[in-house]
């Protein structure tokens, strides 16, 4: 599974998670295919997001203009938490593309170029601050 995948697999895994409060790893399987074995990657994703969140959301925080965390789509909130933990704990990957591949996901999820904006938005302050 190429990191594309792996991302979009990790924001379904990580929405399933906060809607039901189902396991990580049974979060991660339900979003495999059929016979598609689990990569380290997307597990990095999840695991690490969740294990970071009360700091990740203290810098999506900072970064909100008025908004709050609560008030975001789940679906971007988990865009937005696994791009911070990319952002910051995942250093072999380049900020900007972690960026780049947070705006591609959230158009692909609604269909938007104003969600593309919002997570630019938001990422780029975080960004700024890291």
């Amino acid at each position: 599974m190429n990191r594309r995948v792996a991302r979009i697999k990790a924001v379904q895994s990580l929405y399933q998670i906060e809607m039901t409060d189902v396991h990580p790893e049974d979060a991660i399987q339900t979003v495999l295919e059929k016979g598609e074995e689990t990569s380290a990657f997307l597990s990095a994703l999840v695991n690490g997001t969740l294990e970071h969140q009360d700091e990740i959301d203290e810098l999506l925080k900072g970064a909100l203009k008025n908004w709050t965390l609560s008030r975001i789509s789940r679906v971007d909130r988990a865009i937005l938490r696994m791009a911070v933990y990319e952002m910051k704990w995942q250093e072999d990957i380049p900020i900007n593309v972690s960026i780049n591949e947070a705006i591609d996901i959230a158009k692909g999820f609604t269909g938007e170029e104003e969600a593309g904006r919002f997570v630019n938005g938001v990422l780029s302050t975080v960004a700024n601050r890291l």
